[in-house]
């Protein structure tokens, strides 16, 4: 197994570290609502490259009270 033979200075940790960070993710514009979502992603409406994919709209059954 192999083990360093001197401690590394927090400089070139860091600089080893430089590339690991998490970038913003980007952003579209769906074709049919103009909103924006993460790209390859369904928008919160449900809506994926300009069809409806997901309904967020469930129908609601009345319940009928007899007495």
């Amino acid at each position: 197994m192999a083990v360093q033979k001197s401690r590394k200075s927090r400089s070139r940790r860091g600089m080893r570290r430089a590339h690991s960070a998490l970038g913003a993710s980007a952003l579209s514009i769906d074709a049919g609502t103009g909103e924006k979502h993460r790209r390859h992603h369904v928008s919160p409406d449900g809506y994926y490259k300009g069809r409806q994919v997901i309904n967020n709209n469930p129908v609601v059954e009345e319940e009928n009270d007899e007495e």
